[in-house]
């Protein structure tokens, strides 16, 4: 992970990490408002965006919402001054995958980076060594290798997090997974009393692949511990 994008209309918080993200050997460009990053998402390659909440022309939001509508698949971290659930919330569920809070440390959005390049590189290293990764289940069929799902045949749209969260799913069937590890393995480091935020995914995962979302079959709750994965595979696949 060497090439970031950093967002901010505040010019001594892009300067700040900009010297920062240099001294650690990555190559930073930078952006002063929502428009411009998103163009420069779309124009070029990076390994990560660094992006703001309150920007002009484009909030930071709408950037993220925008670059997931486009197949931009770049992850996010996003920097917000405003200490509210709601928007960390909305941020991860359009397809962020974390957010640091105002003010914040150099070192801390460092390490946030480096957490995040940990957990992207081996799964990009597992997917250029898998042909195909296509599991059908009863109610709903995923192609890790190609990030679709389908229902009835049907493709359907997930977000980033929600694909992920279901494919850590399909890899542990029948393992009872408590919210912390959920977390842990989709999100990249325990978010401390983020739990709700599973509960979230959970909830617009199963309305979009169970077939009764009040009465789930694929994804159950095992109260008192978590969730597990009990879809059953079609006939003509029997393993994983």
């Amino acid at each position: 992970m060497k090439k970031i994008l950093v967002v901010d209309d505040d010019q001594a918080i892009l300067t700040l990490l900009e010297y920062n993200l240099k001294k650690e050997g990555f190559e930073v460009q930078t952006a002063t408002d929502g428009q411009q990053a998103f163009n420069l998402a779309l124009s070029s390659t990076f390994d990560l965006i660094l992006l703001d909440i309150m920007l002009p022309k484009l909030d930071g939001i709408e950037v993220t919402k925008k670059l997931r509508q486009e197949k931009v698949a770049t992850p996010i971290i996003m920097l917000t001054a405003r200490d509210e659930e709601t928007d960390k919330i909305i941020g991860l569920e359009l397809g962020a995958d974390d957010y640091i809070t105002k003010p914040f440390s150099p070192r801390e959005v460092i390490a946030r980076i480096k957490a995040i390049g940990r957990r992207v590189e081996p799964a990009q290293n597992e997917k250029n060594d898998e042909q195909s990764e296509l599991y059908q289940f009863t109610d709903f069929s995923i192609d890790l290798s190609n990030y679709t799902v389908s229902v009835a045949g049907k493709q359907i749209s997930l977000t980033p997090k929600e694909f992920e969260l279901l494919a850590y799913f399909v890899k542990r069937p029948d393992r009872v997974l408590s919210r912390e590890k959920l977390l842990n393995g989709v999100w990249g480091y325990d978010y401390v009393g983020q739990t709700r935020m599973v509960d979230m995914h959970v909830s617009h995962l199963r309305e979009k692949i169970e077939h009764d979302p009040s009465h789930p079959t694929n994804i159950q709750t095992v109260r008192g511990f978590g969730y597990k994965f009990e879809g059953k595979l079609n006939e003509d696949q029997t393993s994983f």
